[in-house]
Formats: structure tokens, C-alpha cells, sequence
């Protein structure tokens, strides 16, 4: 993996393999950005990771896999927000922060084996444990989904943290600090289809407890 010379904030600035990994290994939902007829395009999706390799999935029809299989090379990113900067002037107000962006190439994964490593990557990076508690899907199903690899070639991250910077010497006497922010998962609501007498799974329970407070 290379990585990037960042130039705007190249203070925050954080290329190296760990952190990369971290943020995106923090979260499951990313933005591809590609190119279609000379259009820029972006569509958010659910990943998963496994080292240096971003997998995708969908319909075999999906518009946006079938683009990015044409060995272009595309852009993911991947951003969290942790917070509000409120500094005493607009100027210095910011955002605390972890992204990552990367660029590479996506490639379709034909081998069953493959594939099905790749949905399990992705469902236990939404929800770990889940993949051992429900089936897969029928036969068709499967054969109606597409998975991509997409290889990390590039890298760039960026984090920021904490309060206000650059307003030390203003005199104004308005609140300034910042204001944390973070994804809570709230109580599971069952589907009333099949009401709520069935006891959650341990997979439903540990995301509920690990991200409730």
C-alpha cells in the first residue's frame, strides 16, 4: 500500500497501515467513486476487510459493480464524525474526525469458496457473529449476487481530535469547545412479523450492549 502526500492539513495526517485499518475497520458503510461515459459517480455501500482488500457486494445487475469491474481505477472513502468544533470564530470552527480514502482497482470474484468468504467478511463486519446464525440464502440467490475485491493500491488518512485551534488570541468571551458525537445502537425492535417473543441472537445482543451506551 502507498499512501498519498496529503497537502491541505497535512498535519492530520495519519498514513500508515494501522490507522488505515483502524477507520475503516470502525465502521461499514463507504462511498465508491467511479466514472461512467466521462460522469463522476458516487454511491454509498456496505464493506467488509480483510487486509489490504475492500469487498463489495450486490445484485449481478447492480449498476455500480458492473462499472467498476471494468478495471478503472476507482476511489473509496470512508469517513466518521466524531465531534463539533465550536471555536470564537467561524473561521477556526472545525469538525473532529477519522477518514480514509482510498484508490485501486475492483475485480469480480467467480469462485464459490471466494465468494462466500467475502459475504462472511462483510456480514461480521456489520454485525459480527451474524454469519452463524442465519443461512446464506437459497441457490438462486447466490447466483443472483455479485462480490468484488477491490485492492488497496493507495491511501491516504486523516484524523483531528480535540477542541478549538487558532482562535488563542481572540477576546471575545462566547463559549467555545466541542461538542463529541457518536453512533449508539438503540434497544432491537422485532419484526412483527414473527413477534417478539423469539429471544435475540448473541450476535444482536453483543452489537446492542457494546454500542448502546
Amino acid at each position: 500500500m502507498k499512501f498519498n502526500k496529503i497537502t491541505r492539513g497535512a498535519k492530520r495526517a495519519v498514513n500508515d497501515e494501522a490507522h488505515v485499518y483502524a477507520i475503516l475497520d470502525a465502521g461499514f458503510l463507504c462511498h465508491v467513486a467511479f466514472v461512467h461515459e466521462g460522469v463522476p459517480m458516487i454511491i454509498p455501500t456496505a464493506y467488509g476487510r480483510k487486509g489490504d482488500i475492500i469487498y463489495l457486494h450486490g445484485s449481478v445487475k447492480n449498476f455500480m459493480l458492473n462499472q467498476i469491474i471494468q478495471q478503472q481505477t476507482i476511489s473509496i472513502s470512508v469517513t466518521h464524525l466524531d465531534g463539533i468544533v465550536l471555536a470564537r470564530t467561524l473561521f477556526d470552527t472545525s469538525a473532529n474526525y477519522r477518514s480514509v480514502v482510498l484508490f485501486g482497482k475492483a475485480t469480480l470474484l467467480e469462485k464459490e469458496e471466494d465468494r462466500l468468504e467475502a459475504l462472511k467478511i462483510i456480514t461480521d463486519n456489520i454485525i459480527p457473529g451474524r454469519w452463524e446464525e442465519v443461512p446464506v440464502g437459497s441457490d438462486s440467490e447466490l447466483k443472483a449476487t455479485m462480490v468484488v475485491a477491490f485492492k488497496i493500491e493507495h491511501a491516504s488518512a486523516k484524523v483531528r481530535s480535540g477542541g478549538p485551534a487558532g482562535d488563542e488570541n481572540q477576546e471575545n468571551e462566547v463559549w467555545s469547545g466541542h461538542i463529541p458525537l457518536e453512533l449508539k445502537a438503540h434497544e432491537p425492535i422485532a419484526d412483527p412479523k414473527f413477534g417478539d417473543t423469539i429471544p435475540l441472537t448473541k450476535s444482536v445482543k453483543d452489537f446492542w450492549r457494546n454500542r448502546k451506551d
